[in-house]
């Protein structure tokens, strides 16, 4: 009898001994082996949305604050059409997004007191942009940003370049393929990456800052803010600054003495400043909006650029920075 109580009492210690071995096997298992319906971890991108936006903000005069930012009217000879247009004719809108900042355009002074000031109009535009990115980036967290300016959309431009490049700004600068400026009047050597004709001088907020009480009597509320702190940051690299020589928008004189004078060559827009739509003297072998839509291109395709001489009889020591050029657009 004792032999027989032995035997179940092994019986029974042998079968705890199993069912805790089964129960930690179990849940070695449990814990190793993640649920079926686990979910993917990291931003989801909908089908719908582009795989690239590029952002377009016109020049002064050439935008209104109630304009179509998809096929924008407000005025036919805008000089970002010439890029604008082209891209929307080679792209489905669900590949790339392209879109023209709306904004008031405007830019008081003693022969238009009743416009919007410069600063004014230049905080409206910047407001709108930054609405722009962070409602497509919230919507579509893996769209990335080209971003265009002429003139004061270039200051507009690059002042959102600033924030987004030193980390302040409304998408993170990894979000950010390029950035163009055309004439743009906080431009300043060694910063950014200078594309075409090498000009001296420096932006016209620059250029005037210290004379910036007597600018306030031609120009009402156009405050000349000099350098952007910081420049473009982590996106210098990707920041290309276009000017013509003899824009004074963009290569104002460095050492001003006449004020007023200045001043009202910015209201003039002299020829040149008007002229990007067809000066050859920029690049030599192409205009400015030729270049931008391969340059813009280029980044859709991400094609890298390819450094190249300045167009022929100009004097690459006229000015400062690096002359660069990008390769034909991939075919196919």
């Amino acid at each position: 009898m004792k032999k027989i109580l032995t035997v179940l009492l092994a019986l029974i210690v042998v079968g705890f001994i199993g069912f805790g071995v089964l129960t930690w096997l179990g849940g070695r298992d449990t814990v190793d082996t993640p649920p079926p319906d686990a979910q993917p971890t990291g931003p989801v991108q909908p089908d719908w949305c582009p795989d690239v936006e590029v952002i377009a903000a016109p020049g002064t005069w050439e935008s209104s604050a109630v304009d179509d930012p998809v096929n924008p009217t407000a005025n036919p000879n805008a000089l970002l059409l010439n890029v604008t247009r082209p891209l929307q004719d080679q792209y489905p809108a669900d590949k790339v997004k392209v879109w023209t900042l709306p904004y008031t355009a405007q830019f008081k002074n003693a022969g238009s007191m009743d416009e919007m000031s410069y600063d004014d109009s230049r905080n409206e535009g910047i407001t709108r942009l930054d609405e722009e990115l962070k409602k497509t980036h919230g919507d579509c967290p893996l769209t990335d940003f080209i971003m265009i300016g002429f003139s004061q959309g270039a200051i507009i431009v690059g002042d959102t370049a600033n924030q987004i490049g030193t980390g302040i700004g409304a998408v993170d600068a990894e979000r950010v393929r390029g950035v163009a400026l055309v004439a743009d009047g906080r431009r300043e050597a060694g910063v950014g990456q200078s594309v075409g004709t090498p000009v001296p001088g420096v932006g016209a907020e620059i250029s005037l800052k210290p004379l910036n009480a007597a600018v306030q009597l031609v120009m009402p509320g156009a405050t000349m803010r000099g350098p952007r702190p910081g420049g473009f940051g982590a996106l210098d690299d990707r920041t290309v600054e276009i000017c013509a020589p003899g824009d004074h928008i963009c290569a104002a004189p460095i050492d001003v003495t006449d004020a007023l004078e200045r001043a009202r060559n910015l209201i003039d827009h002299n020829g040149v400043h008007a002229q990007y739509a067809g000066n050859m003297a920029v690049f030599g072998t192409e205009t400015t909006p030729e270049w931008l839509v391969r340059w813009t291109n280029n980044l859709i395709n991400q094609a890298p650029a390819e450094p190249a001489a300045p167009p022929a009889g100009t004097d690459p020591a006229a000015g400062s920075g690096t002359v660069t050029s990008v390769p034909p657009i991939p075919q196919g």
